[in-house]
């Protein structure tokens, strides 16, 4: 007997999908716990090398996000060709070899060099597409979920576990524990991420050549691609001045700057989850969006005239920490609603790329404005970065809160491509369709709360 396909939200997922799942999360946030965890003390450590400079040091810090971001799609488009897990796994060994340099390495040349080869095992991008070929399209969304709560976990732990190592093993010692967490990447790769029978293209969830002219000339998308430039580019440049400010102004020991970052981070977590939960379900994205700009402006504002003394710092830390995770948490799922369902993939490799350039220019232009004009212009910096962002982002159109939903269509709907796209959009809940034959599949945006489920099912293949 033959029964169409059941409802894409309500089936569970399967063992394999959430193998996949955890085994992909965990290769991105060892290897992003690896990027981030100096950053809480490398300033400090950066003044003992040689030949350092203040800009240096900054470069040092900042130097994986443009390797990061010159190779990321490409990397992702040679995973088209030969697989996702060689290019993972080469990736990884490229992260290992800057780690083991960065180690070794006395010069801050060295370590530039280190940290550029730490950025240009750049698979983020294969990790993504590996997570389509291994997921249901109803399911692909809990995935890239996963994945992207493992980044915010390894940025918070590296800021806690990187001074506690600092006093253990020292920096250098750090970039060694770096290069074992890819080699727990690697192990992780070969033996706990299920093999797929074939790869295959996902334009949700990867870039893709020709949809690049349209997401780059979409203005509501380069709102949000500006907004993850600059949200990083000042978290960046702050942390070349944060570590020296808390030891030298604030006197927290250079070891136990974590009994700061732990309760901030912790505490920002909790503040965080109401602003996301209004924002969704009342449809308040804009306006938490905005005032959550505002809120981080306000905080660089606050490190710039504070007295910084400790509970000053912890404050500011506070309110910096809750702004920074709620926009980190709202900027994706605001490109996942303004970008187009079949773009879906190309605006968010867009968007990542941003934000790894972000990082770069942070760290080179706080590095050189720390050198020029102290901790003060540092933040001056980042105020006036989150204000030109604060100007821009006031003109961001509100988001629809729509859905992406992929359906497979069965050949004769394909043959009909244009006939099948009329009927789509006439389906209640519907409100994008883009058909794609060669895929065999159309891509939708719907509105979970009025979708007719079982008129789209009727499109798609019969099940035995």
């Amino acid at each position: 007997m033959q029964k169409r396909k059941a409802s894409g939200f309500d089936q569970a997922m399967s063992p394999q999908e959430k193998r996949a799942a955890f085994s992909l999360a965990g290769i991105y946030s060892v290897r992003m716990l690896g990027l981030f965890i100096v950053l809480p003390v490398f300033t400090l450590y950066g003044s003992e090398l040689s030949g350092h400079t203040k800009f240096l040091i900054g470069l040092a810090i900042g130097i994986y996000g443009l390797t990061q971001a010159m190779l990321q799609i490409p990397f992702g488009m040679l995973s088209d060709r030969i697989g996702r897990k060689p290019v993972i796994l080469g990736g990884l060994v490229i992260f290992i070899v800057g780690s083991v340099v960065a180690a070794m390495s006395h010069s801050i040349y060295g370590v530039i060099l280190g940290r550029a080869l730490q950025g240009a095992g750049a698979i983020s991008s294969t990790v993504l597409a590996l997570a389509a070929d291994l997921t249901r399209d109803e399911h692909r969304t809990k995935i890239m979920g996963t994945i992207g709560l493992s980044i915010g976990v390894a940025f918070s732990v590296a800021l806690v576990a990187g001074p506690i190592l600092n006093r253990w093993i020292g920096v250098d010692g750090i970039f060694w524990a770096t290069a074992a967490l890819g080699v727990a990447g690697i192990a992780i790769a070969l033996w706990a991420v299920p093999t797929p029978r074939d790869h295959k293209l996902h334009r949700d969830t990867e870039v893709v050549a020709d949809a690049f002219s349209a997401v780059l000339s979409d203005r509501q998308l380069l709102r949000l691609d500006l907004g993850i430039f600059m949200m990083q580019f000042v978290l960046t440049a702050n942390f070349v001045v944060l570590p020296v400010v808390l030891t030298h102004l604030t006197g927290v020991a250079v070891g136990s700057s974590w009994e700061v970052y732990l309760p901030v981070m912790l505490i920002a977590f909790v503040l965080m989850v109401p602003f996301i939960i209004i924002g969704e379900k009342r449809r308040k994205l804009k306006p938490i969006f905005i005032g959550s700009v505002t809120v981080l402006g306000l905080a660089e504002i606050l490190f710039l005239v504070s007295d910084r003394s400790f509970s000053a710092m912890l404050i500011t830390l506070l309110i910096f920490f809750t702004a920074f995770n709620l926009l980190e948490a709202s900027l994706p799922s605001l490109v996942a609603k303004m970008a187009p369902p079949a773009r879906k993939g190309t605006a968010m490799g867009i968007y990542s790329t941003s934000q790894f350039l972000g990082i770069f220019a942070g760290g080179a232009a706080g590095g050189a404005v720390y050198g020029a004009w102290g901790f003060d212009g540092v933040f001056v910096l980042g105020t006036a970065g989150i204000a030109l962002w604060l100007l821009v982002a006031v003109g961001m159109k509100s988001p629809r809160y729509l859905s992406s939903y992929v359906l497979h269509l069965e050949e004769g709907a394909l043959a009909e491509e244009a006939s099948t796209a009329a009927r789509l959009a006439g389906i209640s809940g519907v409100e994008e369709v883009m058909v794609v034959p060669e895929e065999g599949v159309a891509y939708l945006k719907v509105d979970r709360k009025t979708l007719d489920e079982a008129r789209l099912s009727a499109f798609s293949p019969a099940t035995p």
